[in-house]
């Protein structure tokens, strides 16, 4: 069984890895924000462009995805925390042993990647690239961006986050001072 001091980790995690992931909650909760009034069916200002109208289950479907994302955002502070290097002990079976690096960097790399693809259209779209929404003045245009556009940092934040769990977990690391 390996011991690791409460809340601390084997060996120190970097600061800017630490700063980040407890960042990464407050990063996305723009988006998770600016989803809710849609739950509603108010529609911030985009043109109507022919969709069918609201179902029953679209506000529970867009609370569940606005908790769910800060719930996964959260995760990745096991990145940079003692519980994702040692099971927790309410964990039957696995209690006290070391979690296997790659039982934490693989699928914090494929969600990584999931997530660049998911947002990486979004500043496509802005520069034109590819097809915006249409909103009805610049205002709404203005605030959909200033509130989805952190969003498009998450999955190269988590990738980062994983490479250092990476390096940290297999002694490629050297603490830096700052």
């Amino acid at each position: 069984m390996l011991r690791i001091p409460v809340g601390g980790t084997e060996n120190p995690v970097p600061g800017w890895a630490l700063r980040l992931a407890k960042a990464l909650p407050f990063v996305v909760l723009p988006h998770c924000l600016w989803r809710l009034p849609f739950a509603f069916g108010f529609e911030m200002g985009l043109v109507d462009q022919g969709h069918p109208p609201m179902q029953w289950w679209a506000t529970p479907y867009v609370f569940g995805l606005s908790a769910v994302t800060e719930a996964v955002a959260l995760l990745t502070l096991g990145l940079v925390s003692g519980w994702g290097e040692v099971f927790p002990r309410w964990v039957p079976v696995l209690r006290g042993r070391r979690v296997p690096p790659l039982a934490a960097v693989v699928p914090a790399v494929l969600g990584g990647l999931v997530l660049v693809g998911l947002f990486g259209a979004i500043p496509l779209a802005w520069f034109g690239v590819v097809g915006d929404l249409a909103f009805s003045n610049g205002w709404w245009s203005a605030l959909c961006r200033i509130c989805t556009g952190p969003a498009t940092l998450w999955g190269p934040i988590t990738l980062a986050l994983a490479v250092a769990y990476y390096r940290r977990r297999n002694g490629g690391y050297q603490a830096a001072t700052w």
